[in-house]
């Protein structure tokens, strides 16, 4: 499975990018399908805490899995969205 990172208007430092490995390679243990997974990291312009958006794009056959989450650093949103993408992801496999 290939993982491709882009972050805007920021520098992911090497910790966060290895927690992004990580997480996303455990899903592939959940459905054995999957081709690509694209992360795009962004910060909000809000004056909010919470402005640290993650959006995940899980490239299957048939349909693409697409989760965006907004919370108070990258790390919670990635834990969110991959949490996300496992349960649809088994959702998926079990529908096959």
């Amino acid at each position: 499975m290939k993982i491709t990172v882009q972050a805007m208007g920021l520098t992911p430092h090497e910790p966060l990018e290895e927690r992004i490995e990580n997480k996303l390679n455990k899903l592939d243990t959940f459905y054995d399908k999957i081709v690509e997974c694209q992360v795009f990291l962004k910060v909000e312009n809000t004056s909010n805490k919470e402005n640290k958006t993650t959006e995940l794009i899980v490239k299957i056959p048939g349909d693409d899995i697409v989760v965006k989450k907004t919370c108070a650093s990258f790390e919670e949103s990635l834990d969110l969205c991959a949490d996300t993408a496992k349960k649809l992801l088994i959702k998926r496999k079990e529908m096959a």
